[in-house]
């Protein structure tokens, strides 16, 4: 019987048009922008890998997060993982048609196998170790290379820092007949810094893509298994479309929040949002979060969720009412840092300054706002 998970949407074409256009550039990767939880890495794996096998590519996915302090070791991994899928036989009579043979004694009656013969070991940096896997991937496999980087700008924030930035642009400049390059970042800011950054080693090395969200055709395929299974109802895809915005096209989040209203046989978007952000397992996580932060930092999530800008007067003056202390511009500056390298906040270009996780932000508006709108501690923004 078919469920909700069954649902999966696939996009072919967005992945054919991304492996032309790498095509067409050889040597210049394409860097792909999109917040986190939007279907980045569903992606990758289940269109661009494809894609790029029927293109007659080698795809190699790598997830930088996998190893934050050493994003290169990630890397590496990945491609001796894809190296190993390439070189070990996956039978013994493909063991034994690689293997040399020595000796055949009567009639073929015994044989005897010669060793395999071995390459000097790999090098240990691992930025000359990132250079000798992809030229012995691209010879053993005989194929020209996919290399998807997940969550690129991990590179930047590693020990390594600017050199491990380096060196992956190095080596994919040295190896650009040899390997395509595809990079996905969910933090705006500092994808654009790494790639348009002048004087950078990444600088204007990628060519910087916004990933597209999922379009009303993923909300049409819920709101068909929903009258499925409730034969007598229907969603409005209007409501969705605009519940959809609202969480920030994340598609996971959305399949749970129809799930809920299924389950509860509920077609009103607004009721099953408030019986979402009433959950028990979601308070006490966003309470989590906040009791982890220092008093400045809980401060300025109620002014963002607010919308105020961080750091304007009328911010300052509001902080210090909401903390009971001085609140000076660099210690703002310090705790904006602070959430947003651990993903409490992001800081689009265009926008600055703001809550990453939209219900988050709800939340916080509903514990915190209304109250110290009621105190004094924070005044009514006009309109």
């Amino acid at each position: 019987m078919k469920t909700f998970d069954d649902i999966a949407i696939r996009r072919p074409a967005l992945a054919d048009s991304y492996i032309a256009l790498l095509k067409a550039q050889p040597g210049r990767p394409i860097a792909l922008f999109a917040p986190r939880r939007v279907g980045k890495t569903y992606f990758l794996d289940g269109d661009l890998a494809p894609a790029a096998e029927k293109a007659g590519l080698l795809p190699v996915y790598a997830d930088l997060w996998l190893k934050r302090a050493s994003p290169l070791d990630a890397t590496n991994h990945a491609l001796e993982e894809a190296l190993d899928d390439v070189k070990v036989p996956k039978s013994s009579a493909s063991k034994l048609a690689k293997t040399a043979v020595k000796k055949i004694g009567a009639l073929g009656a015994s044989i005897e196998l010669g060793d395999e013969p071995a390459r000097r070991a790999l090098p240990d940096k691992p930025e000359l170790r990132m250079d000798a896997l992809i030229t012995r991937l691209a010879s053993e496999s005989g194929k020209q290379i996919l290399l998807m980087l997940d969550e690129i700008q991990v590179l930047g924030q590693s020990t390594s820092g600017e050199a491990a930035v380096a060196a992956v642009r190095a080596v994919l400049q040295k190896h650009k007949k040899k390997v395509f390059a595809v990079f996905t970042g969910s933090s705006q800011e500092e994808l654009g810094e790494m790639m348009m950054a002048a004087g950078g080693p990444m600088y204007q090395f990628a060519q910087l893509l916004t990933f597209p969200f999922l379009d009303t055709d993923y909300l049409q395929q819920l709101a068909k298994h929903y009258t499925h299974v409730h034969p007598n109802k229907s969603l409005d895809i209007t409501a969705l479309q605009g519940l959809f915005e609202h969480i920030g096209y994340k598609p996971a989040l959305m399949k749970d929040l129809v799930k809920e209203m299924s389950a509860e046989g509920i077609t009103n978007v607004d009721q099953a949002l408030a019986r979402f952000m009433a959950d028990d397992r979601n308070v006490p996580a966003w309470q989590g979060v906040l009791a982890s932060l220092q008093p400045l930092e809980q401060a300025l999530l109620v002014v963002l969720a607010h919308g105020l800008a961080p750091m304007g007067k009328d911010s300052l003056q509001a902080l210090a009412r909401i903390t009971g202390k001085a609140v000076t511009l660099a210690k703002v500056r310090v705790a904006l840092d602070r959430m947003r390298k651990a993903g409490i906040l992001s800081k689009p270009p265009s926008v600055g300054y703001m809550i990453e996780d939209r219900l988050f932000k709800d939340f916080v508006v509903k514990a915190f706002v209304a109250k110290y709108l009621g105190d004094g501690r924070l005044k009514a923004l006009p309109g």
